[in-house]
């Protein structure tokens, strides 16, 4: 990977992770002290990440990358606030969304997404669900109002080798315009410090009452 792309990465985890933990943290009756302990998080974990827990998926590869990463998923698989606008063509459906859905070692495939995709989901996305083999393994959506700005596929939360695709919204990641638009997204390895980080984003959303 190219350095000046890595560092540009990094600094957008780093950024990612630091208001992830300051929103949390500022609810505290002390800010001072949370702010300080936030910043003490970031550099514990930016001490502790290693490259090679990143890896960066550019345009060319980003299909078939993205088909083998459901054709190798196992257990519970969670797509958090990611965008359906990539599903409604039926060759995108088919090369990304089908493959965990009829892979017979994924037992649960739980959206987590934002209400704006609502009816996106009902009209596009879920009768293609339906005609698939394993249409059953794909919960109900968790509908929430989501101000994250980060997007995530999480595979085998039910054990300790789970990964992750992890993109973020706006350019160069992502855009809510044409499908066509290429972009990039990052895979998470079982091992990085980031995993910790998008489970907790994940259930707190998921379990939150409504």
């Amino acid at each position: 990977m190219d350095e000046a792309v890595l560092l540009q990465i990094t600094l957008v985890l780093m950024a990612f992770l630091f208001i992830s933990h300051l929103r949390r943290e500022s609810e505290t009756e002390n800010l001072s002290e949370s702010l300080a302990h936030t910043e003490r998080t970031v550099e514990d974990i930016r001490a502790g990440m290693d490259a090679s827990d990143l890896e960066l998926i550019g345009p060319g590869e980003l299909r078939s990358r993205s088909t083998q990463f459901g054709q190798g998923a196992r257990g519970e698989m969670i797509w958090f606030n990611v965008c359906l606008l990539m599903f409604v063509p039926q060759n995108l459906f088919d090369a990304l969304l089908r493959p965990p859905i009829e892979n017979p070692n994924v037992s649960s495939i739980q959206f987590v997404l934002d209400e704006s995709e609502r009816k996106r989901w009902n009209t596009q996305v879920k009768p293609k669900v339906k005609e698939c083999r394993g249409a059953e393994t794909v919960q109900e959506p968790v509908w929430r109002e989501l101000d994250e700005n980060v997007s995530f596929i999480l595979r085998g939360t039910k054990n300790e080798q789970t990964d992750a695709l992890l993109s973020f919204w706006g350019e160069p990641f992502m855009a809510r315009t044409t499908r066509d638009v290429p972009r990039y997204i990052i895979h998470v390895t079982e091992d990085s410090e980031l995993i910790p980080q998008l489970r907790d984003i994940e259930r707190e959303h998921r379990l939150q009452q409504t």
